[in-house]
């Protein structure tokens, strides 16, 4: 049970990041019916820049309080996210945005190699320790370990989401977010200024890839150029999970993706030991003898989790969790 609890408090805190991804990935397509493949990359700088805000500051010397370092790369990282986000409307999908679904996919790709080569000439390929400014208190709940980091993250994750949530359903803006998600030219023939409103929709979903890039960077110790490729996949899943183009499947994916990986490495080493099967024979009796362990895959499989669960709900619900089918627009 304590290894159980432990993996739910690990996957929530890794979902809250896949979360805040996973929301930039469904708010372009809600919008455009296109995937921002470049998006990881965003994540990456806005680690990056922070990590360089935060080392630059706490190596002047100055008494400020670790918080304050943190939200000073923080605050750092989203404008520099925005702007690049931005950029990226202008140049891989405002140019292409009646060419064929391909032309701007290849785009995006194109655009996230380039980011991946800039961050390669400004940060080294070398992988950057993300510096531990905070005191790390561990807390006891149900046999399980939370600490003081796990809480910041779930708890920033859920007032971000909370914020989103509220900024579309509730404010003139989202209304106009959501009536140009509906149809494009309808919108605009009621005065909504579809470019920006879809600059914006870029614009949001890179702010939040800047606080996930911090986040991603203080909960696992380290940043590296590549990084942004990887959980970029994985939040994309997530949101092909609870249905993409949708705010609220972008966060239950990203949850469960989270809780589906870190169950699934805290307990694939015990289901794939074969020395726990129920039949041993051969060599398999000496290495099983005196409590020994014969295990196929280990905890260092659980990227494949998130792969496998974007395979079994592409087969058997591809509209996600929360997705509604829709018929193709004209």
């Amino acid at each position: 049970m304590d290894i159980f609890l432990q993996q739910i408090v690990n996957g929530l805190t890794a979902g809250s990041v896949y979360a805040l991804v996973a929301l930039g990935y469904t708010m372009v397509y809600g919008i455009i019916q296109l995937i921002n493949f470049a998006h990881g990359e965003v994540v990456m700088i806005g680690g990056m820049v922070a990590l360089t805000v935060i080392t630059t500051l706490a190596g002047m010397g100055l008494p400020l309080p670790p918080i304050v370092l943190v939200l000073a790369g923080i605050l750092a990282a989203i404008p520099i996210c925005m702007a690049i986000g931005y950029l990226l409307e202008r140049v891989a999908y405002r140019p292409l945005r009646h060419a064929p679904r391909l032309a701007p996919l290849i785009t995006a790709i194109g655009m996230s190699i380039v980011l991946q080569q800039v961050a390669l000439l400004i940060w080294g390929r070398d992988p950057k320790a993300f510096p531990q400014i905070m005191e790390n208190q561990s807390f006891a709940i149900g046999g399980a370990a939370i600490t003081s980091v796990q809480i910041a993250i779930i708890l920033m994750s859920v007032a971000i989401m909370a914020a989103l949530t509220w900024f579309v359903y509730r404010t003139r803006f989202g209304i106009a977010i959501r009536a140009t998600a509906e149809d494009v030219r309808v919108a605009a023939l009621m005065g909504v200024d579809a470019n920006r409103i879809i600059a914006a929709t870029f614009v949001i979903g890179a702010g939040l890839a800047a606080v996930a890039g911090v986040m991603y960077g203080t909960y696992y110790g380290i940043t590296h150029y590549t990084m942004g490729f990887m959980l970029g996949l994985k939040a994309f899943s997530a949101a092909v999970l609870g249905g993409i183009g949708n705010l609220a499947g972008a966060m239950l994916g990203g949850i469960l993706l989270g809780l589906v990986e870190a169950l699934g490495a805290g307990y694939i080493g015990e289901f794939t030991d074969l020395c726990r099967w129920p039949v041993v024979d051969g060599m398999l009796v000496e290495r099983c003898a005196n409590g020994g362990h014969v295990v196929l895959f280990g905890s260092n499989y659980q990227d494949v989790f998130a792969f496998m669960v974007l395979i079994l709900v592409l087969v058997f619900r591809p509209s996600g969790l929360l997705g509604e089918r829709v018929s193709e627009r004209a």
